[in-house]
């Protein structure tokens, strides 16, 4: 049965990427405060970036600010990565990143519109209202979620550190669970890359998940430290989303073709180590 990640681990292998392209448009990278110069920017960074990334990552809040033109202009943003995706004969996932998380009428909701209205492949979502809350994301085994597990942001331990009376921290247990309710290999994780002892436990009690590890460049991660604790014994199992130091490059598409460049020569001398 085809799932989101078979279609995800098709697209690694095509470019020989784990590059996830995120698409930031803030507003201060704008010509323009509006959301037609949003869109341009994204579709300049999807033509320059398409053939290095394992998969494109929008950002729904940097399109949602500018109301219902930005919502327009985040479907065409996802249309062009379409079209990509045709023109190179592979199929390039869309990742919205959204974080939601509701309840399971409203989370029915957020599904039709994050798959059918938008046409996403995958969209982040928040597992603190538990199972019901993400069922509806999860039905149909070719779309898929990555649950946030350990965020990369400063504040991140106030909760995913938490310990729980099992001696545990609530991170973990995410991941755990995560595992338990991935039955259609459609559910993968976000585990911070400025975290290297947690991604290296997280990868330790999950061994086959797929991590969306955000956080090398802009927030501090170092590159090669990451893969080291993230990567599955097969090489694979790992995202890493670039926004920022690919987007304010002199020229993206160099930028993104070095970074994959670097990931693959260090996922090699790691393979070659083990």
């Amino acid at each position: 049965m085809e799932s989101f990640f078979t279609f995800l681990e098709k697209r690694v292998d095509d470019c020989s990427s784990l590059l996830c392209i995120g698409l930031d448009p803030h507003i201060d990278d704008l010509a323009v405060p509006t959301a037609a110069a949003a869109r341009d920017f994204c579709l300049n960074l999807i033509k320059q970036t398409a053939r290095y990334a394992a998969a494109f990552k929008p950002n729904a809040a940097f399109f949602e600010v500018f109301g219902a033109d930005g919502w327009n202009a985040l479907k065409e943003v996802v249309s062009a990565i379409q079209e990509e995706s045709n023109r190179l004969g592979s199929l390039i996932p869309v990742i919205l990143d959204a974080k939601r998380g509701d309840i399971a009428s409203t989370a029915e909701a957020y599904a039709e519109s994050a798959f059918e209205n938008l046409g996403v492949h995958c969209i982040t979502l928040s597992p603190y209202l538990g199972r019901d809350s993400i069922e509806p994301f999860i039905q149909d085994s070719e779309k898929g979620i990555f649950l946030l597990c350990k965020t990369s942001n400063p504040g991140a331990g106030d909760l995913q550190d938490l310990m729980l009376e099992s001696g545990e921290p609530l991170h973990l247990h995410v991941a755990k669970l995560a595992q338990i309710w991935n039955v259609r290999n459609n559910i993968g994780i976000v585990v911070g890359a400025t975290y290297l002892e947690t991604l290296s436990r997280v990868r330790a009690v999950v061994p086959n998940m797929w991590f969306l590890a955000p956080g090398v460049g802009a927030q501090g991660g170092e590159l090669e430290s990451a893969l080291k604790a993230g990567l599955r014994n097969d090489g694979k199992g790992m995202l890493l989303p670039v926004s920022r130091g690919i987007a304010r490059a002199e020229k993206p598409g160099n930028a993104a073709a070095e970074l994959r460049d670097e990931m693959l020569a260090i996922r090699s001398s790691i393979m070659e180590s083990r």
